[in-house]
């Protein structure tokens, strides 16, 4: 079974969920907000995919931390700071068996998925 990892009100969450219904794809959706998020699942991902990857550095929450937040970011402090805001992580995340899909691309999504 497919997770797909975000908020609701995302678009780019949104196009992703249109395109696995359109596409036929079985999945389950847990919302960051609603459902929680926790450090072991962030370290989980960014032991598959590389955590800068992970890290949504263009968002609001990002613009919204401390100078001393984003300052000397590592894989750590990276991870610690995802898990707290959940917000900081780039959606959506996909979990399909052992592999780990972050953001939404309709060629990467047809490849993996179908």
């Amino acid at each position: 079974m497919i997770t797909l990892y975000g908020i609701k009100n995302c678009d780019t969450v949104r196009k992703a969920c249109k395109w696995l219904d359109t596409n036929g794809v079985e999945y389950h959706f847990h919302d960051f907000r609603k459902d929680g998020l926790t450090a072991t699942k962030v370290k989980t991902w960014a032991g598959v995919v590389d955590w800068e990857l992970l890290l949504n550095r263009r968002g609001m929450t990002w613009r919204k931390l401390s100078d001393d937040d984003k300052a000397d970011i590592n894989k750590g402090k990276a991870i610690t700071l995802m898990a707290a805001e959940p917000t900081l992580i780039k959606r959506p995340v996909v979990e399909h068996g052992a592999s780990v899909m972050v953001g939404f691309d309709e060629n990467s999504y047809a490849a993996e998925l179908l």
